[in-house]
């Protein structure tokens, strides 16, 4: 087995979608499609832009997948989106959302269709300062077996290597682990040195200080 971590660009992008078509929502996960480019949109961007996208692409399903995919290719092409992708043997089989904080509309867990949700989160701050990792996913066949941590592990090495003060994480207040928990589980956060930092609704804003 060979499991590597590479960033997305745009000479991984085809990686990425090839990921997010074919194997991250291949349970029948009810996230599907996705393509991980909301937490750069606003509310409107998403209920407006891509929901009269979808229309003109012949609505449905496939419309939405359409219209989210088209979305995602142009923030890549814009350097927008970002993030890194975990490889097994040259495949792509999971996905971590990184980014300067101020690059993001929201983080933490939202509805996406609404303009204004409790659970949007911006804590105030320069740009360089605060590496946010917003989402996880990793193909089913492949959870529960460190994916999520070497993503992890990855975010903070680069952060820490481009100057940032912090990385933020957002997992949510749950009653039970659910493997489809995008946010990312606290103990998990906890176990690589990240302390709760703030609470806002239901989700838990954790920190890990890189520079002293």
């Amino acid at each position: 087995m060979n499991r590597t971590i590479e960033p997305l660009t745009e000479s991984t992008a085809a990686d990425f979608f090839d990921f997010f078509d074919h194997r991250a929502f291949s349970d029948g996960s009810p996230y599907a499609p996705c393509y991980c480019s909301c937490f750069q949109l606003t509310a409107d961007e998403v209920r407006i832009g891509i929901g009269e996208r979808a229309a003109a692409l012949g609505g449905g399903f496939e419309g939405l997948t359409l219209a989210l995919r088209e979305s995602a290719e142009g923030l890549i092409k814009k350097g927008i989106l970002h993030g890194y992708l975990a490889y097994e043997d040259g495949l792509a089989i999971g996905w971590c959302n990184a980014n300067d904080q101020q690059n993001y509309i929201r983080v933490g867990s939202f509805n996406p269709g609404k303009r204004r949700d409790e659970d949007c989160y911006i804590s105030p701050g320069e740009r360089g300062k605060i590496k946010s990792l917003v989402c996880f996913e990793i193909a089913p066949d492949y959870r529960g077996k460190g994916v999520a941590k070497a993503l992890l592990h990855r975010v903070c090495e680069d952060a820490k290597a481009e100057g940032f003060a912090l990385v933020e994480v957002y997992p949510q207040v749950t009653e039970a682990y659910s493997p489809l928990d995008f946010n990312g589980p606290m103990k998990m956060y906890a176990d690589f040195g990240f302390e709760e930092y703030q609470r806002h609704g239901k989700t838990i804003i954790m920190r890990k200080k890189l520079i002293e």
